[in-house]
């Protein structure tokens, strides 16, 4: 059977969400909140692709948004309920948010202080983003509990403070983490939170609950949450980025030309800085349909990308037969926290975002031209 992503009508290079592997995502997910009694929002962070949010929408119950331009895109796209929380909010950021929003997290006492009024005028719920002193993240860049972080507020000041007004705490320290990481961490917010957590009515548990990882255990995830939701008569929300669409497309691309430098280098026309880059921020292996390690097949090949940038390297590979000019490479999982990162950098052809649909026909959605790269400057 010819793979569908070789269909000659996805251009290279190209973004593919397959539909069928979202859609089965969200029924996972669906159940978790069917089961455990709580909601799942839709965290933009990791994955905005609005072209699906028909779907999405089918099943969580709205979206989380970071910024104005992300409450935005949940508004008008997908028009369910739109929950916001930012590091810091000018003022002219909270005159817009109070028009898109059903809740908004504050990251400090003095931004619910100075807002509050405001943001209680409109009707919103108000919630305070705590800091659990909890570690789970791997990598100290994802890490929102790492010693000095800028995010959410310790139990020790909110000693003495009246929180009317305050409905309900945002915690998120998690980053593609089991539930038994949920479980660590509920017990830390217990351990620091738990005199305020009867006068609350709602409680947002972030993202990183990556249960639609395989292994996960999401038996224990709704027990989890449905006894602390239980035991505090709490409204429980999750927030996942990742985990809506994890392992739910690619990232189809073609080798330009082959080079050698002490072995064989592959130059692709993508980018790792520019469509790939938490390849090199995290950094990560991206996995190759069909390739290996190094030595495990015939043909080992460093694969580069087609910016100006000298570490523009995603890694090494091996591959059964030599790479030719022309030939298709496809990376996998690269819908999540990968196109919401993506630029312009050196001009290079912006891939295009399809959907391979159930019945395997191709949808393309979008494809970038040179006014979108024109467009960013001035």
């Amino acid at each position: 059977m010819i793979d569908p992503l070789l269909n000659p009508l996805i251009p290279s290079p190209c973004y593919v969400c397959e539909e069928q592997k979202l859609e089965a995502n969200l029924q996972l997910m669906e159940r978790v909140q069917r089961e455990a009694g709580v909601d799942i929002i839709l965290a933009l962070k990791g994955f905005s692709m609005w072209s699906t949010f028909p779907l999405v929408g089918q099943y969580l119950q709205g979206c989380t948004a970071s910024s104005v331009w992300e409450a935005k895109l949940a508004k008008f796209e997908m028009g369910k309920e739109v929950h916001a929380y930012s590091p810091a909010y000018k003022q002219n950021d909270i005159d817009e948010l109070v028009k898109l929003v059903n809740h908004i997290s504050f990251n400090s006492l003095s931004q619910w202080q100075r807002y509050q009024q405001q943001v209680a005028d409109a009707g919103i719920s108000m919630g305070l983003r705590i800091n659990p002193e909890h570690r789970e993240a791997e990598t100290e860049l994802y890490d929102p509990s790492a010693p000095g972080s800028r995010l959410g507020v310790k139990a020790e000041d909110l000693e003495g403070v009246d929180l009317s007004g305050i409905d309900g705490f945002h915690v998120h320290n998690l980053c593609e983490c089991d539930s038994f990481a949920a479980e660590r961490t509920l017990q830390a917010v217990e351990k620091r939170f738990a005199k305020w957590l009867p006068q609350l009515k709602w409680l947002n548990l972030g993202g990183g609950h990556l249960m639609t990882r395989k292994g996960y255990d999401v038996e224990h995830l709704i027990n989890l949450l449905k006894t602390f939701r239980e035991k505090y008569d709490l409204q429980i929300i999750l927030e996942p980025g990742s985990a809506v669409a994890w392992q739910t497309g690619t990232l189809v691309c073609e080798v330009v030309d082959v080079v050698e430098n002490d072995g064989s280098i592959a130059i692709l026309d993508i980018s790792a800085t520019g469509h790939m880059p938490d390849v090199l921020e995290m950094p990560y292996r991206p996995e190759v349909r069909n390739a290996g390690l190094v030595g495990e097949k015939n043909f080992d090949y460093k694969l580069g990308g087609n910016s100006c940038l000298a570490g523009d390297v995603i890694d090494s590979y091996s591959f059964e037969f030599p790479l030719e000019v022309g030939d298709r490479l496809i990376f996998e999982d690269m819908i999540h926290y990968t196109m919401v990162k993506t630029t312009f950098f050196n001009g290079v052809e912006h891939p295009s975002i399809g959907i391979l649909k159930k019945d395997n026909s191709f949808e393309l959605v979008r494809k970038f031209e040179y006014e979108d790269f024109r467009s960013r400057l001035s």
